[in-house]
């Protein structure tokens, strides 16, 4: 009978035990799901697969549990939480920011990044200099973001406040309304209009409403601290090994990446750097028929004429060629300056003859440049947005304001290649224009005119300060 007991005991002792942790979940069946937003801020799928920040940080946090990830992608911001409480996710990765409204439901980890939250204009519709001013301004702002909590409590200090709030647009949404002259204002965080803005120049800030606001991810409460325990560990690790600024670096880096170097910078350059390269280019121009100072350009606006240059996402040498672009040209070694410019030049002249016979120049060089930045996949879905626009997919003046759209999943979604930071390539042709034309002015009285590009006044290029800030005027 005493051991019927004790067997008895340890059976009723056995079914009172705790239940698997969410840690333990995901350890034991191997996987980690992560509910996540559908916007370049958080992830997107482009034709590379996945990407976007908190895509690159939750694989890396994945991988160091040993267990595979599955992102579960939302549009709205109001389908996070229902994912998370209902148990289809683990946790979100969706640049959340801290709210008391979210702590009622959730848990938030170690904040792995801060952002400023703006009221965003128009150019040229008169700038709110005050909260006073905001309150006779029309306002929309997503639902059930934390934005509706921010004015919420800006409402008691000013009862005159009211908004819109929808449920059925993003972020990026709103900002092209307020850019359509549709509304006066929303609120965006910083990344967000940060990329927005390279869309709708005439977007500027208003007023600042919050600064370093932080964002963290989210974990069901109680069993869910498990989990949240370890990604604080992951985070605080990823932040003293410099992970987390690469990869802030990897998605918002080209607001100093594309910051345009003064005249007396680029000549001082000229004559200190490029002695050493130019007989390279020229020999490399001259068996690939493109004008070397053209090639040039290319190399200063990729790696300043610097031979050892290494991006954060692995390019690297003079002309930032990538490891597929260099196995592709049969290159071994990319900081080797000749290899790295005669490969260039070959690859750019290969970008060349792939552009539509249809295209005249110079709009094929500046094609083939903008294939040599993004790639020309890209280039061939954003001349189908010009097509769709009834534009002039042969022209490069219609093809720039296509190139953006692909960045906005809108658009990227119906498209063969997905997902660019199209943005970059109108910069990148714009930068190396003036430097082709700069020099050519510097090269003009020491050798007899060349068979160049003629240049269709390339315009000045209106880019963010070099520490990332944004002008507000």
């Amino acid at each position: 009978m005493r051991i019927l007991l004790i067997i008895m005991l340890a059976g009723l002792i056995g079914t009172c035990s705790s239940p698997p942790t969410i840690l333990e979940q995901v350890l034991d069946t191997g996987i980690l799901r992560v509910v996540t937003r559908d916007s370049p801020t958080s992830y997107t799928i482009g034709q590379d697969g996945p990407s976007g920040p908190e895509y690159d940080l939750v694989q890396a946090f994945a991988a160091e549990l040993g267990v595979s990830l599955v992102m579960e992608p939302v549009v709205s911001v109001s389908e996070i939480m229902p994912k998370l409480l209902s148990g289809d996710a683990h946790m979100a990765a969706a640049g959340l920011s801290i709210t008391e409204d979210r702590r009622d439901y959730l848990h938030f980890g170690h904040p792995y990044e801060t952002v400023d939250v703006h009221f965003i204009y128009k150019l040229g519709t008169g700038k709110p200099r005050s909260m006073e001013e905001v309150l006779d301004r029309s306002i929309e702002i997503v639902a059930s973001s934390s934005h509706v909590e921010l004015l919420t409590s800006l409402k008691r200090a000013y009862p005159a406040l009211t908004w819109t709030e929808n449920a059925d647009v993003e972020f990026a949404d709103l900002m092209a309304k307020v850019a359509m002259s549709d509304i006066d204002l929303t609120v965006a965080d910083s990344p967000d209009f940060n990329i927005q803005r390279h869309f709708y120049p005439d977007l500027r800030i208003a007023l600042d409403l919050e600064i370093d606001d932080p964002i963290a991810w989210a974990f069901p409460k109680g069993d869910g601290d498990s989990l949240l325990a370890r990604a604080d560990e992951f985070l605080i690790g990823a932040d003293r090994s410099g992970m987390l600024a690469r990869v802030h670096d990897r998605y918002y880096g080209h607001t100093k990446k594309f910051d345009y170097v003064g005249t007396r910078n680029f000549i001082r350059h000229y004559e200190k750097r490029l002695p050493r390269y130019r007989a390279m280019f020229e020999q490399a121009g001259r068996e690939w028929g493109v004008d070397w100072r053209l090639l040039a350009a290319i190399g200063y606006q990729e790696s300043h004429w610097r031979s050892q240059a290494v991006s954060p996402t692995g390019v690297r040498g003079i002309m930032m060629l990538t490891l597929a672009t260099a196995d592709y040209l049969d290159i071994e070694n990319r900081m080797d300056p000749e290899s790295s410019i005669f490969g260039g030049a070959r690859y750019f002249a290969r970008q060349t003859e792939r552009v539509a016979d249809t295209v005249g120049e110079p709009d094929r060089t500046w094609m083939a440049l903008a294939a040599y930045n993004v790639g020309f996949n890209h280039i061939k879905d954003a001349r189908t947005l010009v097509e769709w626009d009834g534009g002039n997919p042969d022209t490069w003046v219609d093809l720039r304001k296509a190139l953006p759209k692909l960045a906005q999943r809108k658009w990227y979604s119906k498209l063969p290649y997905g997902y660019a930071r199209g943005w970059e390539p109108v910069l990148y042709v714009n930068n190396v224009r003036s430097y082709y034309n700069i020099l050519k002015w510097l090269t003009a009285n020491e050798e007899p005119p060349a068979d160049v590009v003629p240049d269709d006044s390339a315009e000045p290029v209106e880019l963010p300060p070099a520490d990332g800030s944004v002008e507000t005027a």
